[in-house]
């Protein structure tokens, strides 16, 4: 707190100076009370490491076919043991596309993979979706759901990890890598940093395999990429989506690829 001297002066000047300065001290002091009470920026947690493995995976790619799977037959295929997706000028995506698992709804589950792709587009997993099967819909393969992003890039926000709200009107990019968010009356609300630019470029392989684990149980979500946690998400109760199927995503626009192998899932536990 700012203090005045009251007793008299033989420098009135001084007590004027102080007089006018009154008003812009009001105005520091009150913009400091607002930002106290809108929150410090989010406080910076030490690297946290992904779980071992549930004993209860399983194998959902044969590493020879696409089994299990539907999507469009000109832009999926099996290579080298993995699974290859691909448009190009001449084969190209009437708007998002999926390959779609057969396997069942994902509910509270843990899944992994490793994906690579180019950097021309963007793909992604879709999960807890719900396969638009209408007439109106531009391709047999759409999904609307949570989406976990999948870049060949490094620089925030537009890298590997993030929530997207796939057909979700409104919500768009959900949750960002780095974040551990939460919903409150309609809003997200950042706790805390998880990790930085320079942090997830060291960690992220440009070019190369990169490992996914997403767990998700109830409303809250959690992504790891090669086995550091990079996002926790909890939903709102309104918004919050509980069941739906697993997919894989082709971007529509400019030709692009992308690829998976070792995918794995299993139940786990409601909170």
């Amino acid at each position: 707190m700012f203090k005045f001297q009251t007793s008299t002066s033989s420098h009135p000047s001084i007590l004027l100076l102080a007089w006018l300065a009154l008003p812009a001290v009001g105005l520091f002091c009150t913009s400091l009370a607002r930002a106290q009470e809108e929150g410090s920026a989010p406080a910076v947690v030490a690297a946290q490491a992904a779980p071992p493995e549930s004993s209860e995976l399983k194998s959902i790619f044969d590493g020879e076919s696409l089994e299990g799977w539907d999507g469009d037959p000109r832009l999926w295929s099996v290579r080298d043991g993995v699974i290859h997706g691909e448009t190009t000028a001449g084969e190209a995506a009437n708007r998002n596309t999926f390959l779609i698992w057969q396997g069942g709804a994902t509910e509270d589950f843990e899944l992994r993979l490793s994906f690579r792709c180019n950097a021309t587009n963007n793909s992604g997993i879709q999960y807890r979706s719900q396969h638009v099967a209408d007439k109106d819909a531009p391709n047999a393969w759409v999904l609307r759901g949570y989406q976990h992003e999948l870049r060949n890039e490094v620089d925030f926000p537009n890298v590997s990890g993030f929530i997207y709200g796939e057909g979700l009107s409104g919500r768009g990019r959900i949750c960002l890598v780095g974040e551990k968010a939460h919903m409150v009356d309609g809003k997200k609300v950042v706790t805390a940093s998880l990790i930085n630019q320079d942090e997830f470029r060291k960690l992220f392989r440009l070019d190369d395999w990169n490992d996914v684990v997403i767990i998700a149980q109830g409303r809250h979500l959690r992504h790891y990429m090669n086995g550091r946690l990079i996002l926790d998400f909890t939903d709102a109760e309104d918004l919050a989506l509980s069941s739906g199927v697993l997919g894989l995503q082709l971007h529509a626009g400019k030709p692009m690829w992308a690829e998976f192998k070792d995918i794995r899932i299993a139940a786990i536990p409601a909170r």
